[in-house]
Parts: C-alpha cells; structure tokens; sequence
C-alpha cells in the first residue's frame, strides 16, 4: 500500500509514452518444474509485480518492474552510503524475480528503487531515461522538459507516499462520495 501511487504513476507515464498492454498487478505464470539460481527467487504460484507493459526497449519485449520504497535513515542503512544501499535493494530485488521472469516470463524485469529522500536507484534512472525518451518522441517535447516533468511526478508522488507512511491514511477506506446523495444548495 505504501508504494500504490508511484506504481499508478508509472503505469500511468508507460500508458502516455504509447506502451501496449500495460497492467498493473498481473499475475505471474504459475511453475512448471522449473529450478533457479537463488533460493530466495519468489515461487509462489500466485506471485504478483507491480507493473508489466510492451514496448519499452523493443516494439514486443515485454518488462515487467517491481517497486520498492526505504528508509534510507534508518539505522541499519545509516552507516552506508546511499549508492550502496540502493545497489544492494536492488540486488534484493532481482534476486527475488529476475530468474523467474527470464525463464517463465520470457520477459525482463527491472526493479524501481527509492529511497526517501528522493534517490532513485540506478536501474530506476534508466528506466525513466527510457520512458522519457518515448514520451518526447510521441509527445514532440524535448527530452529535457519531459524527464523534468516525469521527475517532479515522481517527486510529488514520493512525498505523499511517505507523507501517508507517516501520519497513514486519514479517509474512510469504505465510504464513496456519490453526488446523488448529497444536497448541494447552491446560491447563484
């Protein structure tokens, strides 16, 4: 929950860049016998990403990218540097899908990497360099107003992502807003 709306967000910029089937939460294909590398490699058969799309490096190849979202004050991270820090989430990262992806998948997998204080890990800055990329080719911006514009959407995002981690979600979850029930006495 914590990371929602930097997944949305990124589905939302590979859906404006002009990628084709972009999902958000598609299920992993189930194992068929097949071994990994890692014993950490998730095999659980209803295994989830965060958001899957074709089209981002070739026209068919098909990424699928998993977000993660840490404290990087924390005390076990405080005495690393940063770099190091995100290198190794995303190690943890790939180690937990990236097999599964290649072999199951047929696909690539790319971990997004955050940290709070607004460091996107290297995989994720290429990722976005990418997309930007196909945005400014579809769009006819240049190159350097659509990476400031994904950029500050991602930096907005980030900080209500960790605004809501902090002080948590202060709406109902079960009650919707319907116009229809509501008496608006509007004085023109």
């Amino acid at each position: 929950m914590r990371h929602n709306n930097l997944r949305n967000l990124a589905a939302n910029i590979l859906v404006e860049a002009g990628c084709k089937d972009v999902e958000i939460e598609p299920q992993l294909l189930p194992i068929t016998g097949e071994t990994f590398q890692y014993r950490s490699t998730n095999t659980d058969n209803i295994a989830r990403l965060d958001v899957s799309a074709r089209g981002v490096r070739n026209p068919l190849d098909k990424v699928f990218t998993d977000i993660r979202v840490f404290k990087s004050l924390a005390p076990t991270n405080s005495n690393t540097p940063v770099v190091d820090t995100l290198r190794r989430q995303e190690q943890k990262k790939n180690r937990k899908y990236n097999d599964r992806v290649l072999s199951v998948e047929k696909a690539t997998f790319t971990p997004l990497v955050f940290s709070t204080t607004g460091i996107m890990g290297p995989k994720a800055e290429v990722f976005y360099k990418k997309t930007a990329t196909l945005l400014s080719n579809k769009t006819g911006h240049t190159y350097s107003n659509t990476i400031r514009y994904i950029r500050l959407r991602l930096s907005f995002c980030l900080l209500k992502t960790i605004l809501t981690s902090l002080q948590g979600y202060r709406g109902n979850l079960y009650t919707r807003f319907c116009p229809y029930d509501n008496d608006f006495n509007l004085i023109v």
